[in-house]
């Protein structure tokens, strides 16, 4: 299995290939001409992405899914709960959790970030009990892991590798070092889904903001340890 992280803009694209080829994020917008330069790089044609699996709809992982899916013709997957907002292009933002976190969102509020984006027709519909991978040649899984937003999912490797979206941040200056969201919709479900993901054998973690890290890095400060 190769892994290949995209940066577009503050956040990261993971472009997973195996049997065949998923795209997990689509970043800022007006980013596009970045990923494509950076699948010529791979050697990959646009077209061999199948999926685009979307974390949660804010908009620093949905700015270039319009451009991504004109361009690929990969289906568009989603949590129920966030079909809507990505379908009107309506897209939430959660509030600060963290002393930091609620001046990041004043900083924020006052730059006038937007909270829409393009439209995006959703294809695939992810449900509570999460999906499998296998149809895209894929060894893994879509897992339901909100407390970041209502809808937010990962994504899962067999081997263990887990791709979260914002359920971890690793970089300045949202977080230094690996740990929990400075925002989040449910501080109580976040943890759930932590749980959900040690024990479907989640190893190393793939973060929306920053570099992967073990999951012991993320227990140890954060006091997961009790699942």
């Amino acid at each position: 299995m190769e892994i290949h992280t995209i940066k577009l803009g503050i956040s990261n694209c993971y472009l997973i290939r195996d049997k065949g080829t998923i795209l997990v994020d689509a970043g800022v917008p007006g980013k596009f001409n970045k990923f494509i330069k950076k699948l010529k790089s791979l050697n990959i044609e646009p077209e061999e992405i199948e999926a685009v699996i979307i974390t949660h709809c804010h908009w620093d992982h949905v700015g270039c899914l319009k451009e991504i899916k004109n361009q690929t013709g990969a289906k568009v997957s989603v949590h129920k709960n966030e079909k809507d907002l990505l379908e009107k292009g309506e897209l939430s933002v959660p509030p600060g959790v963290t002393r930091w976190g609620k001046i990041m969102g004043i900083l924020l509020k006052g730059l006038g970030r937007k909270t829409s984006t393009e439209p995006n027709k959703v294809d695939m519909v992810i449900d509570d009990e999460g999906a499998s991978l296998q149809e895209f040649g894929i060894p893994g899984n879509i897992l339901f892991t909100p407390g970041h937003s209502l809808g937010s999912v990962s994504v899962i490797m067999d081997s263990g590798e887990a791709f979260v979206g914002d359920a971890a941040m690793n970089g300045f200056p949202l977080t230094i070092g690996p740990n929990l969201p400075i925002f989040a919709e449910d501080l109580s479900d976040l943890r759930d889904s932590w749980g959900k993901l040690i024990k479907k054998g989640a190893k190393r973690i793939y973060p929306g903001h920053g570099n992967p890290f073990p999951i012991e890095r993320l227990i140890k400060k954060t006091n997961l340890l009790f699942y």
